[in-house]
């Protein structure tokens, strides 16, 4: 079995490896390490919780051992998806480059840009970045890229899965051609592998395990849920998920649920705290201070649920995840993966359960032919018992009011003053009135007028609301489209108007 010593490591970097109690490289590790440090592009694929971080980290802190940052101009550079996973990979160059006198910088989003300025300004030899907040310091004119040797894309197909291809390209254009370049992921689909090899040089491919699989440490497990009732199936899920919760009992010492959409999460984290349960939400709208404070409550155990958005999904190591719930199944098969990557990590047992209504079947059904295996059902442990209404049941409703605030008034039916808007009063002075008192003489003068017009014009019956005269030449008793108010004048005969 290959050892760390063996993979031509800098003497302080095997150090640092050894202090932090490893001795042996994953998979990954002892696959791209070696082309890594022979200046080789890398592509590398491995299921999540398998060590891709250090893959890059300990060859980078090898490469750039020798030599000096100039200022605004770092020397390697790491691209990741969200904020999270970036200061992640920032803990993991701490570790492991304590004994190199390596600087680095970390810039995301929410962070105030005068602190990440005076970083840059004294030159940083490692920068771990998310592309936007990337782009607006270079925009900014606070950095320059021009000095890059190495440069990394963690998570590769989220951050192309996420839309930040154009991002991606105009970073890499910023780049020198020359530089060396790491791509490392859970997956890797053929439409995102194109993309790659555009970025790419005759890169060293390294999969370690069949793409897109969960780890065999991992128990999964499904409720197919059918609500009693269309607009009581939020309701009735949340109960659901409380009683899986209480099922598990002790065992479930800490668990991270997963959410679609953003406003779920925050509903799911209410209720469960209305509950008695210890929750707290994490999603991509919440400040930066807030999410750090909630994970590491997370992490060092003061926080039991972890009620999350995919933000949460990709890269965070949390070892000791027991349960991972999928409150809505992922509308994409890989992120289901990554979401109970997030337990089993490091050896551990871990166990996965998601619930599952009729319309997210299809969704379902992709991800069992993506793993190849078939997830076991669950039985529904409320049985077919209606659940009554709950205390969460008003925050469902706040959702959806807040849903018809931002949407307008919606299909509902429309108040009393939109109904009298839209009623012409029937009191009100109508072009009938207005024909009594008009003269015979006006008429007579635009009936000769409309003898003038084409043949083809004469044969077509003018339209009421166009003018207000059939083909007779008489007005109409409905003048359409005038609405409550129509102005005397416009009733009135060109003649007329022009006397007046």
């Amino acid at each position: 079995m290959t050892k760390f010593s063996e993979l031509n490591l800098n003497p302080k970097v095997l150090k640092a490896v050894e202090e932090a109690g490893y001795d042996t490289p994953t998979p990954i590790q002892e696959g791209a390490i070696p082309p890594a440090l022979e200046g080789r592009d890398v592509l590398g694929i491995a299921q999540t919780g398998t060590g891709k971080t250090a893959s890059f980290t300990l060859p980078m802190i090898t490469l750039l051992a020798r030599g000096r940052a100039r200022a605004r101009m770092p020397r390697s550079l790491v691209l990741c998806p969200t904020r999270e996973l970036a200061a992640q990979v920032a803990e993991n160059f701490d570790i492991y480059a304590k004994h190199v006198k390596l600087t680095k910088a970390l810039l995301i989003g929410g962070v105030s840009f005068k602190e990440q300025d005076l970083l840059i300004d004294k030159g940083v030899d490692v920068l771990i970045a998310t592309p936007g907040r990337l782009l607006d310091h270079f925009e900014r004119g606070k950095l320059l890229l021009t000095g890059v040797q190495v440069m990394v894309v963690d998570e590769a197909d989220r951050m192309l899965d996420m839309g930040f291809i154009p991002d991606i390209e105009r970073i890499f254009s910023l780049t020198p051609f020359t530089r060396q370049t790491l791509f490392f992921s859970a997956t890797m689909a053929p439409e995102i592998e194109r993309i790659t090899n555009t970025f790419l040089s005759a890169p060293a491919r390294v999969e370690v395990a069949r793409q897109a699989t969960a780890s065999e440490t991992i128990e999964q497990g499904v409720v197919m849920f059918k609500a009693s009732r269309r607009d009581r199936e939020g309701t009735e899920k949340r109960a659901l998920l409380r009683k899986l919760i209480d099922g598990e009992g002790d065992a479930c010492s800490n668990a991270i649920i997963f959410c679609n959409r953003k406003s779920d999460v925050d509903i799911v984290a209410t209720s469960l705290k209305k509950y008695g349960y210890d929750a707290a939400p994490i999603h991509g709208d919440l400040d930066q201070s807030q999410r750090t404070k909630t994970l590491e409550g997370f992490r060092e155990g003061t926080l039991r649920f972890l009620i999350a958005s995919d933000v949460a999904a990709r890269g965070l190591d949390v070892p000791a995840v027991s349960h991972v719930f999928n409150f809505d199944v992922p509308s994409h098969a890989e992120d289901y993966v990554h979401r109970i990557g997030r337990t089993g990590r490091a050896g551990r047992k871990g166990k996965a359960m998601m619930i599952c209504v009729p319309k997210d079947e299809k969704n379902f059904a992709a991800i069992e032919k993506l793993i190849q295996k078939e997830i076991p059902r669950i039985e529904n442990p409320l049985g077919e018992t209606v659940v009554e209404p709950s205390v969460d049941a008003t925050e469902e409703k706040k959702d959806s009011k807040s849903r018809r605030s931002r949407g307008g008034r919606g299909r509902g039916k429309p108040s009393d003053k939109t109904q009298d808007a839209q009623q012409p009063d029937v009191q009100e002075a109508t072009p009938i009135e207005v024909q009594k008192d008009t003269p015979k003489e006006p008429v007579k003068a635009m009936e000769r007028s409309e003898d003038q017009k084409p043949d083809h014009d004469k044969s077509r019956n003018r339209r009421p609301d166009r003018g207000g005269r059939n083909d007779r030449g008489a007005r109409d008793s409905n003048v359409v489209g005038m609405g409550d108010h129509m102005p005397s004048f416009i009733a009135l005969s060109f003649d007329e108007r022009r006397a007046s």
